[in-house]
């Protein structure tokens, strides 16, 4: 096992694709003489030249719409934003090109093409640079969404959505960029569509993905503290959920809380809780308690987002409200 970053690991899964499939390619907003945004692409200009290596102009419709095109005709792109909430700018090509085209084609043709995107708040970008619009992509029909909290999920998930032939978004939480973590020497892939338990437990259920997974692991950490046993469930997949992993989970501890660092109204976590009241009230001994970030424009004042950004204080007064522990 070797020890790397978040970047790092994406890193790696990108060079291996370029190093051993030429039909990948990169394209975006300053990937190549900068770097990328966050440095993930940086010195691949150099190493693979401008035909794999493309630097776009700040057009994210008009790039995008490129990508699309290229995918169709057989190359594999990796499209990056600058930042998720640029998305939205290309809404259009993703949601009603890139999402539909095998589907409209009769299964003629495919779009395999990963859309890579910093995500989230916490890092002072204002409210237009700071939101988490993989939530509303996970409700697309034809697009599979991911958002990796680990190293070894960053790595493993980028090499299954670049192998995929649908369009994939990485939601990459721009928080974890620098965090660490341990991946194996030998090669591996996380299959997309299947959640992780991270951590065995009896007494409650804790669900999250992506940056979310930082406060649940100090929330359960102190609930450990107290003799709670707490069972750890990460996403990893936004689209398609692991429903039968939520569910076992519930099965065993009768308690739910799930656990959004996106806005609260609206997030996937909100789809959760209603799939498990519908398919596993039965089982549950009290109320689905959600947590989420404040609904509210991102704040650029750092005292006032990290109030309004999801903690761990907010995920334990949600187990005392819900179940009194």
């Amino acid at each position: 096992m070797i020890e790397v970053d978040l970047r790092e690991a994406l890193k790696r899964g990108l060079e291996e694709a370029l190093d051993t499939d030429p039909r990948v390619f990169i394209m975006g907003e300053d990937i190549g003489e900068y770097g990328g945004a966050y440095a993930v692409t940086d010195g691949f200009l150099k190493k693979y030249g401008p035909q794999r290596i493309k630097d776009t102009p700040i057009s994210e419709q008009a790039f995008l719409g490129a990508g699309i095109g290229a995918a169709a005709a057989g190359l594999r792109p990796v499209v990056e934003f600058m930042s998720m909430s640029f998305t939205l700018v290309a809404f259009d090509q993703i949601v009603n090109m890139a999402a539909n085209i095998r589907y409209m084609s009769g299964g003629q043709i495919s779009v395999p093409m990963v859309i890579r995107a910093p995500t989230g708040a916490g890092v002072q970008l204002g409210a237009t640079h700071s939101q988490s619009f993989e939530t509303w992509l996970a409700e697309v029909p034809g697009m599979k969404v991911v958002c990796p909290s680990t190293p070894y999920d960053a790595l493993g998930l980028m090499r299954s959505a670049i192998k995929d032939d649908n369009p994939v978004v990485i939601a990459e939480p721009a928080l974890l960029y620098g965090s660490k973590g341990e991946i194996p020497e030998e090669y591996y892939e996380v299959e997309i569509g299947k959640a992780i338990v991270t951590r065995q437990g009896d007494d409650l259920t804790l669900i999250s993905y992506g940056y979310g997974m930082r406060p649940l692991n100090q929330a359960a950490d102190e609930l450990a503290a107290r003799g709670i046993s707490v069972e750890i469930i990460d996403l990893r997949t936004l689209s398609p959920i692991d429903f039968d992993t939520i569910f076992s989970s519930v099965q065993k501890t009768n308690k739910l809380i799930v656990i959004d660092n996106a806005r609260r109204t609206g997030g996937v976590m909100a789809e959760v809780a209603a799939e498990v009241q519908e398919q596993a009230s039965d089982w549950l001994d009290g109320p689905i308690m959600r947590v989420g970030s404040d609904d509210v424009p991102w704040p650029y004042n750092r005292g006032l987002e990290r109030e309004v950004l999801t903690d761990a204080q907010d995920i334990l007064k949600a187990v005392k409200d819900g179940y009194g522990l």
